[in-house]
């Protein structure tokens, strides 16, 4: 039914936020899909369900409800607008003492979810500026989260490049930051990179991510990393050299950390923890837009962090889960592209090394329709993705390569994930076929 148009006119930032874009649409198809009988979900960002951390998670919620008094201070009453201090005192101290970092609860945030986070930073920081100018948030690397793009209040903040891609045998493949081609003008006000990488699973070496350090130190600017779903929690990375230990803590790093991929989505809690003016601007931000951030994700992992249990749950339960569950799904995806029916040639294909997160992210060369196209055939089979053009925010360069490509998660059932890779196979071959 077409929507009938508004007795009144939006502003910019209306006209903006409440139009189509890329991530709104496949939020809404993902939510239609979730109620189709048989769907295959491989698209979503939602982690698996743990049952040994669901345990935990639920031992502590019934700790708060078995308290009236607890549970009174945490449904009713407003907290600080930077968050619980006990939550940044408890962080803080943890990251003191495992990782060597001189910080204190003045220099942590917490927000309602990384995605609410990455819009104050990158509206903090980048867009229009009081002489007229546009300040930008570079991407040193593409691929990178669909949800940064739309996150501008006008405009398009963002600038980024094309990789490097360094082939592997069977059939893997990685990224790597190309510094040759990278220029970091006076128009950036911010380098900002994912570790692990969402979509691709990629994990910037300790090299790479030192100069990028460097860069952003000698132009003045900010390094934010994204690190949902890094160390030290939840600590989804499987990279050889020890990825599991965090850089030195500098006063020009930001760094982004969230409880939704512990197995806490719904309680929309994510972390900012940087330099003291960064973090008094975003207290103010905080206040106006929200008042407060929920308390409810810090209370609910209260004395996990406290005791320092939440790297235990990390490191022996939740790392080993998805690195299991990504063996699986390479495997998948080996048979389903190899197992040639009826002796139909071998799908031309390449996988992104998974080095963390809980993605796989596939690589079809020349494949004779677009992801989004592939991405609807799919959809009409029931099995659920996200196509790769999504995931290019800023790149200017007009690149074949990310029409080639689709983001899988591999956090569901295991039968599930091989029945949907099955499907991939299947209509990649019939792209082949009616082509030939």
């Amino acid at each position: 039914m077409p929507q009938s148009t508004p007795p009144f006119q939006f502003s910019e930032f209306g006209q903006k936020f409440a139009g189509e874009s890329g991530v709104l649409r496949l939020m809404q198809d993902m939510g239609e899909a979730a109620r189709q009988p048989g769907a295959r979900l491989l698209g979503g960002g939602n982690p698996a369900r743990i049952p040994a951390v669901d345990a935990l998670f639920h031992a502590q919620m019934q700790r708060i409800l078995d308290s009236k008094d607890l549970f009174a201070r945490l449904v009713g009453s407003y907290d600080n607008p930077s968050g619980p201090a006990f939550f940044a005192r408890d962080l803080a101290a943890l990251l003191r003492d495992r990782y060597g970092w001189h910080i204190g609860p003045q220099n942590i945030l917490v927000t309602s979810g990384s995605q609410t986070g990455f819009f104050f930073l990158f509206n903090l920081l980048a867009g229009r500026t009081a002489e007229g100018g546009l300040r930008r948030i570079l991407l040193p690397v593409t691929p990178e989260y669909i949800g940064y793009e739309e996150s501008s209040l006008t405009g398009n903040y963002f600038v980024s490049y094309a990789p490097e891609i360094e082939y592997l045998p069977d059939h893997i493949y990685k990224y790597k930051v190309d510094f040759d081609a990278l220029t970091v003008g006076p128009d950036i006000a911010a380098i900002c990179v994912s570790r692990p990488t969402n979509p691709t699973g990629n994990v910037l070496t300790r090299a790479e991510l030192s100069r990028l350090s460097d860069l952003a130190q000698a132009h003045n600017i900010p390094l934010i990393i994204d690190n949902a779903y890094g160390a030290p929690f939840p600590g989804i990375i499987y990279t050889e050299e020890a990825e599991q230990e965090l850089p030195a803590w500098e006063e020009h790093l930001i760094y982004c950390m969230s409880l939704s991929k512990l197995g806490l989505p719904g309680v929309r809690t994510g972390m900012i923890i940087a330099a003291e003016p960064i973090i008094r601007a975003l207290t103010a931000m905080n206040a106006i837009v929200s008042l407060a951030p929920s308390s409810f994700g810090p209370a609910l992992v209260r004395d996990l962090l406290k005791s320092g249990e939440i790297l235990r749950i990390s490191q022996e339960i939740i790392r080993p889960h998805y690195a299991a569950k990504a063996q699986h799904a390479v495997a998948a995806v080996h048979a389903a592209m190899q197992d040639a029916p009826d002796g139909a040639s071998q799908v031309a294909y390449h996988i992104h090394k998974p080095e963390g997160a809980f993605f796989l992210w596939l690589w079809f060369p020349d494949l004779p329709i677009n992801s989004l196209a592939l991405y609807q055939r799919l959809r009409a089979r029931n099995v659920l993705v996200l196509p790769g053009q999504y995931f290019f925010p800023g790149l200017q360069q007009e690149w074949q390569h990310r029409h080639e490509c689709l983001r899988i998660s591999y956090a569901g059932p295991e039968a599930t994930v091989a029945a949907g890779i099955q499907i991939i196979g299947q209509e990649v071959r019939r792209a082949w076929a009616e082509a030939a």
